[in-house]
């Protein structure tokens, strides 16, 4: 793909019985890693594979250049193409519809961190390619990185409330980094609501859960795409006690991180909102 040979991690939920039952096309997860990271990580601290057996899903977990993701509109040293990481997207959801019979109308996309932002740069980017998103701990990039989206589509965010990493209200100074720019993003509140506000949504409402607080707004049907997903919502989590971290995984983070909070399954807490992305229940 432009030059690079791409890789990624597939799983297949198990074969259909004999008589053909669930032979048909099945839903798509495209998961990204973190910064730094690389697909087996995700894949253990997630067990999006678990979950997704189920569902009957397919789940891509593709590797990143240089162990990141262009999730930003700007170029830079390092990434000098801001738009590889889009086309390789589009190109892996191909390849997968085409050898795997992979749903073109059940496609998703999550991430963590740097892998979240870059799930919400499709989102934001690619709506009618996707049926929904999940960002854990990521949140869209600003100033001359911006992203910003261009039509609906159901979105969840998941959030800790006390993220050392990657703070809940932004990030709009990052620090600088000699290996690869740290990009300023908005915060996780602006994010999601960037994203109702593409898809004609009403005022949010708000409600105390255990061990969290969900905000949801409502998709209009009248924004560019909201016809596809009739009920569908953009929904903010921000999990008590949670750290730069996925909710309900079992793997320690690294240092400096901070908890991972046990009263939310991230994994179970995003496919659910694929299959069902109306208002939280």
């Amino acid at each position: 793909m432009d030059g690079d040979i791409r890789q990624y991690l597939l799983h297949r939920p198990p074969a259909p019985v004999a008589d053909g039952e669930g032979d048909g096309p099945k839903p798509l997860l495209i998961a990204f890693h973190g910064r730094g990271a690389d697909a087996a990580e995700l894949r253990a601290k997630t067990r999006l594979e678990r979950a997704a057996t189920a569902r009957g899903m397919l789940v891509a977990f593709p590797e990143g250049l240089g162990h990141g993701w262009g999730a930003g509109a700007q170029a830079t040293k390092q990434r000098p193409d801001p738009a590889l990481d889009v086309r390789f997207t589009e190109a892996l959801i191909k390849h997968l519809v085409r050898t795997e019979r992979a749903d073109p109308d059940q496609v998703y996309v999550a991430g963590f961190s740097n892998g979240g932002s870059m799930a919400l740069r499709m989102a934001a980017e690619r709506p009618a390619l996707l049926a929904g998103a999940a960002s854990v701990s990521g949140q869209l990039p600003t100033g001359a990185a911006a992203v910003e989206p261009t039509g609906s589509v159901p979105v969840m965010v998941v959030y800790g409330a006390d993220d050392p990493v990657r703070p809940l209200s932004g990030l709009p100074s990052p620090p600088p980094d000699p290996e690869e720019p740290i990009l300023p993003t908005r915060s996780a509140r602006d994010s999601a609501a960037a994203f109702a506000a593409a898809g004609g949504a009403g005022e949010p409402v708000t409600r105390a859960e255990k061990g969290y607080d969900r905000t949801v707004w409502r998709l209009g049907k009248d924004a560019p795409g909201g016809d596809r997903r009739p009920g569908g919502t953009v929904q903010l989590l921000v999990v008590d006690d949670a750290g730069h971290t996925w909710p309900g995984s079992t793997v320690p983070p690294p240092e400096g991180f901070g908890p991972v909070s046990t009263a939310l399954d991230a994994t179970d807490t995003i496919l659910d909102f694929f299959t069902d992305p109306g208002p939280g229940r």
